[in-house]
């Protein structure tokens, strides 16, 4: 406690408050959820650390106290932030208050008002990579309407690595670092920022000083990125005796399996993934990619129009269909989906070089001119490929293997 009482930060407040309670020294542990200011002034409930759990505590406080009005006040507050902190409502049962259930239990403003429901909802139901423009607006509303600046700043700079939005990222990671350096937010939003730089080594070392959940999950994503594979599986293989329905440990074993060739392995996880997030389109899109690996072909373009199906915009998986349909040789089909694809990614030279080579193989030579003459201009540099099959557009393929 004597430590805690020279501590200023929310959460050291709260947990000064919870030493004070229990040792039955009931004004220093108002003084530490209050800060020193006036329990009937509405701006100091709001400021009162831990959110819920802090108003409760001190609710219970001034019951003690014998402050009915004062114990209803904070009982009340605390539902309203959450409407599942079933104690408060005990609380309030015992203390004799008329207050209706239905006016806290019905809508729950904790899921709707409160940036833990972003946590929550992150934990529990993981977001699709493909969903990464609506997780923003979510994550955006919550940073700038929040009033702890350093909390969820981690979500926050996790969503804009996935849109590699570098000069943002880089400018949280200031922002954070200049605030509270010590914190473990500031240290995932600069892991964060290096690990968007490619400077995975520095970002590794970040991450390793925080033992909260979110930034374990992100080590083992450095460990991949490194190709410290061993590392990673250990860690992903950690996550899931620890937790059996964790969604990103099966995927993650499954992409370092599919990478290592092992595809027996990747089929069998991301099945487990599957079973766990059965509407990730991006789960979906690996395991067709793994099935076309094992020559399942049919079974891979079952499970590819699924992932198109639920992801409509993600042009991923109707690429990894026309590779499937190029193996079969079902030229026409392969051609028909990568026009799609095209409308989404029409500046993709992968996309247009891979037209290039099915309008070849349909005896097309000056359409596959055209879409190589595309790949060229949208990828000029490192365009060797490009070239010899430009130069060889009306000798036939060598090559047995039609995968692009």
């Amino acid at each position: 406690m004597a430590v805690l009482g020279r501590a200023t930060r929310p959460e050291n407040r709260y947990l000064l408050a919870c030493c004070s309670f229990e040792q039955g020294q009931f004004t220093e542990a108002e003084n530490a959820l209050l800060g020193g200011e006036d329990i009937d002034d509405q701006d100091a409930l709001d400021n009162v650390p831990a959110g819920a759990a802090g108003l409760y505590l001190l609710g219970r406080v001034c019951r003690r106290g014998s402050r009915r009005q004062q114990a209803v006040a904070c009982f009340v507050k605390s539902l309203e932030i959450d409407p599942f902190m079933w104690s408060a409502y005990e609380q309030l049962c015992e203390l004799g208050a008329n207050i209706e259930a239905s006016g806290f239990f019905g809508v729950a403003n904790y899921f709707n008002n409160t940036g833990q429901r972003i946590r929550d909802v992150d934990e529990d139901f993981p977001v699709n990579p493909e969903d990464d423009d609506r997780r923003f607006g979510m994550e955006e509303d919550r940073y700038e309407d929040n009033n702890a600046p350093m909390e969820g700043l981690d979500l926050y700079s996790t969503t804009l690595w996935h849109l590699k939005n570098e000069v943002e990222l880089s400018y949280l990671a200031r922002q954070a670092t200049d605030f509270d350096k010590l914190s473990r937010e500031a240290w995932v939003v600069a892991g964060n920022c290096f690990s968007l730089q490619k400077e995975h080594d520095t970002a590794l070392a970040f991450f390793q000083r925080v033992r909260m959940y979110c930034s374990k999950l992100l080590t083992r994503h450095e460990y991949v990125a490194n190709e410290d594979f061993e590392k990673a599986v250990n860690c992903y293989r950690h996550a899931i005796r620890t937790d059996p329905r964790h969604y990103n440990a099966w995927y993650g074993l499954g992409t370092i399996y599919y990478r290592q060739e092992k595809f027996e392995f990747a089929e069998y996880h991301f099945k487990r993934a599957l079973e766990i997030n059965p509407r990730s389109s991006l789960l979906h899109c690996f395991l067709g990619m793994v099935l076309h690996a094992t020559h399942k072909f049919d079974e891979a373009l079952d499970t590819l129009a699924i992932a198109a199906e639920l992801q409509p915009l993600n042009p991923q998986a109707r690429f990894q269909r026309a590779n499937v349909l190029i193996t079969q040789q079902r030229f026409e089909e392969a051609l028909a989906e990568l026009r799609i694809v095209k409308n989404f990614a029409p500046r993709e030279s992968s996309v247009h070089f891979m037209m290039g080579k099915v309008a070849k193989k349909l005896g097309r030579t000056e359409e596959a001119m055209k879409y190589f003459t595309s790949a060229l201009y949208f990828h000029p540099k490192d365009n060797n490929l490009i070239k010899v099959a430009i130069d060889k557009i009306n000798e036939p393929d060598l090559d047995d293997d039609d995968r692009m």
